[in-house]
């Protein structure tokens, strides 16, 4: 009896205390907080507080999803084809995957980047760089299409890109790889001071977006690994982490760590801006590619370019400096205020700081240890602002919540270091699953960060997700970081690598997103504005179908006339005036994608019949309850058969010869 009077105490007690702490709780942090799932929840017509742009890594794309739900809206193509939108693959978009080698239907997209208006995302562009072959591209966020990218000459992976400086004067590109300059034919071994690394600055036009490359610093042969704009005080610098200060051209992962200290350049692109615009620098020759697509003829162009104009270091003194960062320094940062740039060397367990004040001072002082090219080195004592010590094991990127923090991911161990900017203490580590790289907080890159979350991207997921063959799903999760310590809220699948992110709050962007294409605005070359204007022409073996969608039929619908060996365009036009209304066409035994062409877009996609028959061609996207009765057929002929060129409008034929 006694044992039992016992329990039933322990379980009062224990209840009791349950119960107060339970209460204390909801008191301290609301009802809301009491569940992880509802920070995260979303309920159905309800929209996001975030926009969350997602470089697709090695898929060559960008990913859009809402946060905090993590729910997936859009995969944007940039720089690889994809069928699902026809990118690529109509007659429209081919030329945006055009370079000086020709038609590239890939690439490894990693770091976008979004415009911003006096250090704040002011929501009008999104960058990104294509790693492989080296490319810059923009988003235009009224459409989320690509509607430029620009080739980058004397560079080969394009790492420490696309950055922006703080009122979008430039997008930077810099070289992870040194590459001969100019190129040519010569030994590898003999890549030291043979070998030279392009930085690019591409200026934007603050009305349109334009692109153009105003000039490139060519570099001592380092790796250039990552990069961040100055603001605020610092605004007019740019810094570059460095690596492969050894200049090693083989085995990489010995002999590029023998240094003690790499370095971080702090280009003075204000300084350099002055000099090319008074007529310094010399044009070289350069082959490179420059695509642009327009919203009036829904078509882009793509034009070659001959010649690039080149900045050596040397002739502008006082523009380039190098600042000593242990050990082969990865990630490179500036906080909001534009005073500390953070390097983060990857062999090392600290974290290094640098005062851009302190800077500064040290170059009127001429505070020199030394010179790399007759570039001079800085003393690292007289730059260093403080090290995060012993803050966790292989440290990558850090971002800052705007409130005096910063975050920093740590590979090896895979983790989010939070830690105090001034004091340098470490005040909270969450783990991640698994080895994480990028992390990413609303606005991190600008003078007004979003500390609401942090959104990091890890490489491996193991047992985090259902098995699916020896692959498993890319991820990302989400903390909350309002509090002292950050909570882990939600993990979610990511299209392929999730390398790097940019957020921005939801009601800059949405308001200014495009419903439809004005028809009557439009000037595609083979715009069809009605249906009373749908034909057919034949001009010798190349037929021409003018041709119109709108639910739920095609004009013309029946068209015979064709041959074998004919080359046909069909250039489609969507009649819909209304949002979120878009039609698909696909053509049996086409050696393309099918077209979704958005209301009042044109497009054109060539068909080469090669077998006899009635071949159907139907939408694709699911468009209203008669989608499945939108199709059509065209009849093939034998090659100089006498069927003349004919079709059917409004269910009367047309004869069009």
């Amino acid at each position: 009896m006694k044992t039992i009077f016992k329990s039933l105490l322990a379980i009062t007690v224990v209840s009791l205390v349950l119960s107060s702490c339970g209460n204390g709780s909801s008191s301290k942090k609301g009802a809301l907080s009491s569940s992880v799932a509802e920070k995260v929840y979303v309920a159905p017509g309800e929209h996001d507080e975030f926009y969350a742009f997602v470089s697709g890594g090695f898929s060559g794309q960008l990913a859009v999803y809402g946060l905090p739900s993590g729910r997936l809206f859009k995969v944007i193509p940039v720089f690889s084809v994809d069928a699902e939108k026809a990118y690529g693959f109509n007659e429209e978009t081919k030329p945006m995957l055009n370079t000086s080698h020709g038609f590239i239907p890939w690439d490894d997209s990693h770091h976008p980047d979004i415009s911003q208006t006096n250090g704040e995302l002011d929501g009008r562009y999104v960058f990104i760089n294509g790693n492989n072959t080296p490319r810059i591209a923009k988003i235009d966020l009224t459409t989320f299409e690509t509607t430029e990218i620009i080739e980058i000459p004397n560079s080969a992976g394009n790492h420490s890109s696309s950055f922006v400086t703080e009122n979008t004067e430039y997008v930077v590109a810099g070289t992870r790889f040194s590459i001969p300059f100019p190129q040519r034919d010569m030994p590898i071994d003999e890549y030291k001071g043979n070998f030279k690394g392009a930085l690019t600055f591409i200026s934007v036009d603050p009305k349109d977006g334009a692109m153009d490359i105003k000039f490139q610093i060519m570099m001592p042969g380092f790796n250039y690994d990552l990069s961040h704009p100055g603001r605020g005080k610092s605004h007019g610098w740019f810094f570059f982490t460095t690596y492969n200060t050894e200049e090693a051209n083989s085995l990489l992962e010995v002999n590029a760590s023998q240094n003690d200290k790499d370095f971080i350049a702090a280009i003075n692109w204000k300084k350099i801006e002055e000099y090319v615009n008074n007529g310094g620098g010399k044009k070289v020759p350069s082959r490179y590619a420059h695509n642009v697509y327009s919203d009036e003829t829904h078509s882009a162009t793509s034009t070659i370019k001959k010649e690039v104009l080149i900045v050596n270091p040397s002739d502008v003194p006082g523009a380039v400096y190098f600042l000593p960062t242990p050990k082969s320094p990865h990630g490179c940062d500036v906080d909001p205020t534009g005073e500390y740039i953070v390097g983060n060397g990857k062999l090392s367990a600290d974290l290094t700081i640098h005062s851009f004040s302190k800077m500064i001072k040290a170059i009127e002082d001429k505070k020199f240890t030394g010179e790399a090219y007759g570039i001079p080195i800085l003393d690292f004592d007289a730059v260093h602002a403080g090290t995060v010590k012993q803050s966790g094991l292989g440290p990558l990127h850090t971002e800052f919540d705007g409130k005096g923090n910063a975050y920093t991911t740590f590979f090896i161990s895979s983790e989010v270091v939070k830690w105090k900017i001034g004091t340098w203490e470490v005040i909270d580590r969450k783990p991640t699953y698994y080895s994480v790289g990028h992390l990413m907080i609303p606005g991190g890159n600008s003078r007004k960060p979003y500390g609401k979350y942090v959104l990091a991207m890890n490489k491996i997921t193991k047992d985090r997700y259902l098995p699916t063959g020896p692959e498993v799903t890319q991820s990302a999760q989400l903390y909350d970081i309002t509090g002292d310590k950050m909570e882990l809220l939600l993990d979610f699948p990511t299209i392929g690598e999730p390398h790097y992110a940019a957020g921005i709050p939801a009601d800059i962007v949405a308001k200014n997103s495009k419903k439809i294409y004005k028809l009557e605005e439009s000037k595609h070359e083979f715009v069809t504005k009605s249906e009373a204007d749908s034909k057919v022409v034949r001009d010798g073996n190349e037929v021409h179908i003018y041709m119109t969608m709108i639910r739920s039929h095609f004009a013309p619908d029946n068209i015979e006339g064709i041959q074998v060996g004919d080359k046909v365009y069909f250039h489609v036009t969507n009649l819909e005036q209304d949002y979120d209304v878009p039609h698909g066409i696909s053509m049996i035994g086409a050696q393309t994608s099918e077209l979704l062409i958005m209301p009042g877009q044109t497009e054109t996609f060539v068909w080469y019949p090669k077998q006899v028959g009635v071949w159907p061609f139907y939408c694709t996207d699911f468009c209203s309850a008669l989608h499945q009765e939108m199709q059509g057929y065209v009849r093939v002929s034998p090659k100089g058969s006498k069927v003349p060129i004919k079709f059917t409008l409004d269910g009367d034929a047309v004869d069009a010869e």
